[in-house]
């Protein structure tokens, strides 16, 4: 019981902790990166292309290998003396041999570059990986932000239409204003509880969103809010000459492209070795031991003239000894037709270079595409963002006038609520465009290769 209550209380204040702790950027980036799934399966890819290498190299290693034997023989076979027995007998041989490749067309040093090739190729994978989840982090991010000050607004006019509905109320029941008035300040009330509700699941949902992204749990999830300075707002980069010239350079992206044709080479590098000769070396040591069954081990000795002089002990050391013999040589095999294949595999190869030697192209183009639209839609995020401040400002003016108006009688309670959806509507526009020209800068800075959370 003691210590089931000291469990679950420990348990409580880490669940309380965990729900308080309001998530920064930096740690919500730093999470993804380390927990995601995707990139926990690339991180096992690069141990993988490790371990090619490993392999790679082994093939200019010499193989050793060892075998033992066990055999029965019944009947008549021939011994190890070369003639036939007929008795049955049971035997043993042990050898060990090794072999080593000299030469086979510069095969195994192609193979080995391209399996350091492939270790980078899974760097750059990763890197890309990280590069696009981080983005979609912040996106995430910036999302929850701009749906909290929407709902922060949302808040503030439902407040604002509750007062105006005390007010007219109270104007009403004096006898000041028509049964009107106080319909339409109940319908604008109705309209903005329901933009306040529609504010809160899009919070809701947006916390949703990133941390499914995060893989951890949405009980208790939120972020800490951010303090966006726009007070000077200029885009960062002239013109797109500087991101393409450093992206064309350093993006994973293109040294992945360009990683894929110099492997090409090397498949032609390695499909050319077929042509060659190729040279090994081979040695080995082999030793063997024969039991006639219901015999002692024992080897005649004979004399000058043939006659039988003693039966020497010929047990299974003896003969180990005695069998022991060793080998080597060298092998050398000429390829003279192989059915066009070999030529077949090299054509084939050098077809797979110009693929994607496009492939490459390819990419560039896409590259500088990508930024050329997020440069155009970075400027026009700026401008939208200056119009809608202007209109917002506007608005605010718009109403505050009007607001005077009403508050002397000039103005009706229908104009007034005409101005101040105007005015929402102007609020709106404005935080849309806020953190629109925020993400679309950052998108610039992630081809730039920049941190994404500062």
């Amino acid at each position: 019981m003691k210590h089931s209550l000291i469990i679950g209380t420990l348990f409580f204040v880490v669940s309380s902790f965990a729900q308080d702790k309001k998530w920064t950027l930096q740690a919500c980036v730093d999470h993804a990166l380390e927990n995601n799934i995707s990139i926990k399966q690339t991180q096992l890819d690069a141990l993988i292309a490790k371990e090619d290498i490993t392999t790679a190299k082994a093939a200019f290693l010499p193989t050793v290998s060892g075998s033992a034997s066990q055999n029965y023989n019944f009947g008549s076979f021939i011994g190890n003396d070369g003639s036939r027995i007929a008795s049955d007998s049971r035997g043993n041989s042990f050898g060990v041999s090794t072999g080593i490749t000299i030469f086979n067309g510069f095969q195994n040093i192609n193979l080995y570059k391209q399996s350091k090739l492939g270790l980078k190729t899974s760097q750059l994978q990763l890197d890309i990986l990280k590069n696009n989840i981080s983005l979609n982090v912040v996106n995430a991010y910036l999302n929850i932000l701009l749906n909290k000050e929407a709902l922060k607004l949302a808040e503030e006019q439902v407040t604002i239409s509750q007062k105006s509905l005390d007010q007219v109320q109270g104007f009403v029941d004096a006898g000041v204003r028509a049964k009107a008035d106080l319909l339409l300040s109940k319908s604008q009330l109705a309209t903005d509880s329901e933009r306040l509700v529609n504010a809160e699941n899009s919070v809701i949902l947006s916390l949703l969103s990133l941390s499914q992204l995060l893989q951890v749990s949405k009980d208790g999830f939120d972020v800490e809010n951010i303090l966006i300075d726009l007070t000077n707002t200029v885009l960062t980069y002239n013109s797109t000459n500087e991101i393409l010239s450093y992206a064309l350079t350093n993006r994973p992206e293109i040294k992945n492209a360009e990683l894929n044709v110099e492997n090409a080479e090397f498949n032609i590098a390695v499909a050319k070795s077929s042509y060659y000769p190729s040279l090994t070396f081979g040695a080995g040591v082999g030793t063997s031991y024969q039991h006639f069954q219901g015999q002692d081990d024992v080897i005649p000795i004979f004399d000058n003239t043939g006659a039988l002089t003693e039966l020497r002990p010929n047990g299974f050391a003896e003969q180990i000894e005695n069998n022991l013999g060793y080998n080597f040589g060298f092998s050398l095999n000429v390829p003279i037709f192989s059915g066009f294949k070999n030529d077949a595999n090299v054509n084939r190869s050098k077809i797979n270079k110009e693929r994607l030697n496009l492939e490459l192209e390819q990419e560039k183009q896409t590259l500088t595409s990508n930024i050329e639209q997020a440069y155009a839609d970075a400027k026009a995020s700026l401008k939208q963002y200056e119009a809608s401040k202007i209109s917002m400002t506007a608005q605010e003016e718009a109403f505050k006038n009007e607001q005077e108006k009403y508050d002397l009688g000039v103005s009706t309670s229908f104009e007034l609520e005409q101005v101040r959806n105007r005015l929402i509507n102007a609020q709106s526009s404005f935080l849309n465009a806020k953190y629109n020209f925020v993400f679309k800068t950052k998108v610039l800075d992630f081809y730039m290769g920049k941190s994404l959370t500062n």
